[in-house]
């Protein structure tokens, strides 16, 4: 027997969350609209990736650090960085590079570093004037950090199926009672 698709089939209530602006910010609702308008009117993925990431909630897009972005790029000096996010200063690098760079927004130790080390920091509708394809730039995302990533398992690919490989377990305590039976005990044949 299959599913009733008419029944119980559909998928109701999954709506796309780029149909909807949850963003109360107006400049971030301005930005979604001016990438929405280029996305459909251009033919560059830039753009859609861009409009995409907009879209995003805060959880979703990190902020990345001064140190990662210099680090990403190096013998890139003639492209702009471009972050769906917020740009924070690492006070563990002592010299800034000269870099261009688009995000949403910087810290203001950030922005003065760049700025100092004669680079540039803009934001989107700078550079969709600048590089309303993308030309020329770099598209970076900050690391996902959370506490509660190191319970979830990631995609599996062909190259790698173990997706639950190295996945914290949900365990209530650490304690010697909490899930140390037989099948935890090397002393009753458990290999990892």
């Amino acid at each position: 027997m299959g599913i009733d698709l008419k029944a119980g089939g559909r998928r109701t209530g999954h709506k796309s969350s780029s149909k909807v602006i949850k963003s109360a910010n107006p400049y971030n609702r301005l930005l979604i609209k001016l990438y929405q308008f280029l996305a459909r009117r251009t033919d560059s993925a830039f753009c859609k990736t861009v409009l995409k990431r907009l879209y995003m909630s805060k959880v979703n897009s990190p902020p990345i650090g001064l140190y990662r972005l210099a680090k990403y790029m190096t013998n890139k000096e003639d492209k702009i960085a471009v972050i769906v996010g917020k740009v924070t200063d690492d006070v563990r690098m002592l010299e800034c590079p000269k870099m261009t760079v688009c995000a949403l927004g910087f810290t203001e130790t950030a922005r003065k570093r760049i700025v100092a080390a004669g680079g540039e920091c803009l934001t989107f509708d700078q550079l969709a004037l600048r590089a309303p394809k993308g030309s020329n730039t770099v598209l970076l995302r900050g690391p996902k950090s959370r506490a509660a990533l190191a319970y979830f398992g990631h995609s599996t690919s062909v190259n790698n199926p173990h997706t639950h490989d190295g996945v914290k377990p949900r365990v209530r305590s650490k304690g010697r009672k909490f899930e140390r039976a037989r099948g935890r005990r090397k002393s009753c044949g458990f290999k990892v």
